[in-house]
């Protein structure tokens, strides 16, 4: 006989809380800083894993640090200041999505005059460390560092005004910076998008008829530079809706530095240009030939203008009138044959050119010619 006997000893003791770890991220290796006008643009690539390569649950908060210093620590009229990197913004972990561009954090910190001490050249340090914990944050990022400079004040002026050539731009150049310094004048940088049909709905519709715009979502682009605060677009295409904006360049050494974004100006050019009046024309009697009565040849100078739709021939019996137009169709040539003249009578003639848009050049020097009443053929 066997007999297997259990024993179980006593109630276990209730165990003790285990703290969890924090999650810590890795610290963010690709910190890269760009002056942008009075202000610094901050992109990185967020950390998606912890120190012990586990997979973090959510993005991290980002806490970002500057220490904006002299380039030379023993400039004038700066002793006494506290050089030491200070928090400058906490971005919550609900919010870090609302800073994301094209898979990076991107952060635009604003300089104050204050951090543009006179009489010295700046360097701005900048560094970051993300949190997933409030007991830990990550290590500190990579040191951003650069030069910064106090850049013009944006241009607040910009106009445009629609003309044959194209969009005419003006405005009126910075006389200072933001700290009231007036370095040396490099020049302007003519930025331009074009608006897409179905965001242009508001756009003006007739030339010259302009809106401004606090804020353009088609990303604008470098089209032109200028030393002139003038520009013309010869490159923009009538009924195309565009968005402008200048940023003036100040020269630094070893540095040109771009301002702010003027006030954007949108813009609907229409056509409502007349082409040229026609040149060199010329009326050219053809007697009478057998049973055929004599008649006029028209003929004139090819337009230059590219957007030429075609032409017409307008005759009066009275000087300084245009009188009647004698085509039905528009005249695809700079040629046209007169036989529905009277002999013995005198005709002035001009002729016009019209575009693709439907306008109407103003008439040609006159030409005036007769016909004898003798020029008759025979019955």
């Amino acid at each position: 006989m066997f007999i297997l006997s259990l024993f179980i000893g006593g109630c276990a003791a209730p165990a003790e809380p285990v703290e969890r770890k924090p999650q810590v991220p890795v610290a963010v290796a690709d910190l890269a800083a760009t002056q942008s006008g009075n202000g610094v643009i901050l992109t990185f690539a967020l950390p998606k894993e912890t120190v012990d390569r586990r997979p973090l649950k959510q993005p991290p908060a980002v806490e970002i640090y500057r220490a904006v210093r002299p380039a030379l620590p023993a400039a004038p009229g700066i002793s006494g200041v506290d050089w030491t990197a200070k928090l400058i913004a906490t971005i919550p972990s609900e919010m870090v999505g609302h800073y994301a561009d094209r898979g990076r954090f991107r952060y635009l910190d604003t300089l104050a005059p204050s951090d543009f001490p006179p009489h010295a050249d700046m360097i701005a340090n900048y560094t970051v460390r993300t949190r997933s914990s409030v007991r830990r944050e990550s290590e500190d990022s990579n040191l951003a560092t650069l030069p910064v400079f106090p850049a013009f004040e944006a241009i607040a002026d910009l106009k445009p005004e629609i003309t044959h050539a194209g969009v005419a731009l003006s405005w009126t150049p910075p006389q200072k910076t933001l700290t009231g310094s007036a370095p040396p004048l490099a020049g302007y940088h003519i930025y331009r998008a074009e608006i897409k049909a179905e965001a242009a709905t508001q756009a003006p519709a007739a030339a010259g008829a302009i809106t401004g715009a606090s804020k353009v979502n088609e990303p604008l682009a470098q089209v032109a530079s200028t030393t002139a605060p003038a520009y013309i677009d010869g490159q923009a295409q009538f009924d195309h809706t565009y968005a402008y904006s200048v940023r003036s360049v100040a020269q630094y050494p070893d540095t040109a530095l771009e301002s702010g974004d003027s006030n954007s100006v949108i813009v609907t050019p229409r056509d409502v240009f007349p082409p040229a009046a026609p040149q060199d024309l010329v009326a050219v009697l053809v007697p009478a030939q057998g049973e055929s009565p004599a008649h006029f040849e028209l003929s004139w100078a090819i337009s230059a203008e590219a957007d030429i739709a075609g032409y017409n021939v307008y005759r009066s019996e009275q000087s300084g009138f245009s009188g009647t137009r004698l085509n039905v169709e528009l005249l695809r040539t700079p040629a046209f044959r007169d036989i529905s003249t009277i002999a013995g009578r005198r005709y002035s003639y001009s002729v016009t050119a019209v575009d693709r848009a439907g306008n109407e050049s103003p008439a040609s020097d006159a030409v005036s010619a007769g016909i004898p009443a003798e020029s008759q053929p025979s019955p």
